[in-house]
């Protein structure tokens, strides 16, 4: 029989590997945090969760046959530097104060119950370093920690060292005893909102293929010049870079909801591509909120990512954002699709990559914009919906930036903003 700890006790270890699981009653990730005698990682490598796996002695396992999330630690194999090893839960959306409390648990190399730690006393935290795994002389030890962080993701791998506005450092090569373990090709997301439509499945492509319609009546700006176009019944537009277009349908009345869709296709035998699609809403030059992966819903609920794909496996829609422009607070003067390179494989090298307007009440295409090759960057700004004269237009941008993480390419994404201010 284990021990059961109270926030604050510790327990020794047995010798060998041992895994951390956690209950929670809703969806969350397990992910651990590698930190020296100062508190510190020693680079973002030393973040293990599930788009960075595996690290020296630590692996973060994805939910199979049942079972959630686990974080597995071979102490033997950590390198002496480390201190302490923290598990970390994060709620996909919510807040702990909202659900029971989540319990953790420390089990040995034949799965018995070392320690286990139920969380309590969490209000409006999303997430928590629940346990650490920690040095004492020549071995290791659990402690109970139950710190919650309610500023999120940022807050928490900030303290720790973590860059959260530049990219992560790739990770090298580990040698391990251990293969990494096959990353879960979807993320589950988060439910959505109950005022917003489930989006459908892949978003199939319309049976119906473009039409193409004579510059005459589409308004389309003469061949080579990018312009304002309109859309029109039974036909997408397909955009050049450059070009906008009025989210007005063609019986006058705006589009109220709408959703991006970001797919390409994974590079065959040569190492996963994990793309990031992110809205970025701006008041002027100003960053107002960013949904990503990290943060799957803006603060006012206007906008809502549906869950973050690891390997563009799957035909259609590899991630998808939501937007009901009904909702989007009236300061908010823009907001800006970036797609970033999370592995960090230049645009050049991916094949297939897109991005689609698509109108979520009737599930129809209206705007595809092809990302193609050329450019040698790691981040683009695809994309952006912005008022004009009180009418959501969208322009397609995609210029390319130098960014891996959705903070470094908000900010990055500003001189390309359609001029609204």
């Amino acid at each position: 029989m284990g021990s059961t700890l109270s926030k604050g006790q510790n327990a020794p270890l047995p010798g060998g590997p041992v895994t951390v699981t956690v209950d929670v009653a809703t969806a969350a990730d397990l992910s651990g945090l590698m930190v020296t005698d100062s508190g510190k990682v020693r680079s973002d490598a030393d973040f293990i969760f599930f788009n960075q796996p595996v690290g020296p002695g630590v692996r973060c396992l994805a939910p199979e046959a049942g079972e959630g999330w686990r974080l597995v630690v071979d102490p033997a194999s950590v390198p002496p530097e480390i201190a302490q090893i923290r598990a970390v839960i994060t709620l996909e959306n919510g807040r702990f104060g909202d659900v029971a409390p989540p319990t953790a648990r420390v089990r040995d190399a034949a799965g018995n119950v070392v320690a286990d730690f139920t969380i309590t006393g969490l209000q409006a935290e999303s997430i928590v370093i629940a346990l650490e795994l920690y040095r004492r002389g020549t071995d290791w030890k659990v402690r109970a920690v139950g710190q919650g962080y309610a500023g999120g993701f940022a807050a928490l791998v900030t303290d720790h060292g973590v860059s959260v506005d530049d990219e992560p450092a790739p990770a090298a090569p580990v040698a391990s005893a251990y293969p990494p373990p096959a990353a879960a090709a979807f993320r589950p997301p988060a439910a959505p909102p109950v005022d917003l439509p489930p989006p459908a499945a892949a978003f199939p492509p319309p049976s119906a293929p473009p039409v193409n319609v004579p510059p005459s009546t589409t308004g389309a700006p003469p061949p080579g010049r990018p312009g304002e176009i309109s859309l029109r019944k039974g036909g997408r537009v397909d955009l050049q870079k450059g070009q906008k277009v009025s989210l007005r349908k063609e019986d006058g009345g705006p589009l109220t909801q709408v959703r991006l869709g970001l797919g390409w296709d994974p590079m065959q035998g040569r190492g996963s591509i994990d793309l990031d699609a992110s809205a970025v809403m701006y008041v002027g030059a100003k960053e107002f909120d960013t949904v990503s992966f990290t943060h799957l819903h803006s603060n006012d609920g206007s906008i809502n990512h549906f869950g973050d794909n690891l390997t563009g496996q799957g035909e259609g829609d590899d991630e998808v954002i939501g937007v009901d422009l009904t909702r989007v607070p009236p300061q908010v003067t823009t907001v800006a699709f970036v797609i970033t390179s999370f592995q960090g494989q230049a645009f050049s090298a991916i094949r297939n990559a897109f991005c689609r307007l698509v109108d979520a009440t009737t599930n129809a295409e209206l705007v595809r914009y092809d990302l193609g090759s050329g450019h040698n960057t790691t981040g683009m700004v695809m994309a952006a919906l912005y008022r004009s004269d009180g009418i959501w237009k969208l322009q397609a941008i995609g210029e390319g930036i130098k960014a891996r993480m959705p903070g470094k390419a908000a900010k990055l994404a500003v001189p390309f903003l359609p001029t609204t201010f």
